[in-house]
């Protein structure tokens, strides 16, 4: 087991893990040229693996809805809203690529009001920030701004899911001191990278 890029071991290779979770690693170096941390550390307990990847691609690569930079950015955001240095790294890479701009990820890690967007993603950020960090304060009038601002109720539900999904996966990373691969630092940093 590997220690330094978490608090917990992770596997130092592949051999002896479960077959499928082997597999989705192995296709996820093959495109990306690395395993993120955050697959090693979930590794350790196959199950919980399979049902956080499972719930993270039924939110995550969805075709309809939000678009899929949309989803990325609600990671970043809800991820900075809870410091997690691991989520706000890797997801701020997705969303370079995803959304070819080598800028906004920075922009929305500090302060996403500062990053010119219209009104239908402001609505979209700010309703995933305060569930991020008061969700005992969300109210009707919450949804209904992002109803105003276009949403249906299956985006507004996929708004909230994702928001839930990485609160849930910041505090797993901040837990275990999970650190971002180095990789990830320079994924998408010029124009011809995204």
């Amino acid at each position: 087991m590997m220690r330094g890029v978490a608090r917990f071991a992770v596997p130092e290779t592949l051999e002896g893990l479960p077959e499928d979770v082997r597999g989705r690693m192995l296709a996820v170096q093959e495109k990306a040229g690395f395993v993120p941390t955050i697959f090693l550390l979930l590794a350790r307990r196959p199950a919980e693996f399979r049902a956080f990847f499972a719930y993270h691609d039924a939110l995550m690569e969805k075709d309809s809805g939000l678009t899929r930079a949309e989803r990325e950015m609600i990671v970043v955001v809800t991820s900075a809203a809870n410091r997690c240095l691991y989520c706000v790294v890797a997801h701020g890479a997705i969303l370079r690529v995803r959304a070819r701009d080598p800028h906004l990820a920075d922009v929305l890690a500090v302060d996403w009001r500062k990053a010119g967007l219209g009104e239908r993603q402001r609505a979209m950020l700010a309703f995933a920030e305060k569930l991020a960090l008061s969700p005992w304060e969300v109210e009707e009038e919450d949804v209904d701004r992002l109803r105003a601002a276009g949403f249906d109720e299956e985006e507004i539900w996929d708004i909230g899911a994702i928001t839930a999904l990485f609160a849930m996966s910041n505090r797993l990373a901040h837990m275990a001191d999970l650190r971002p691969n180095a990789e990830f630092y320079d994924l998408g940093r010029t124009r011809k990278d995204t």
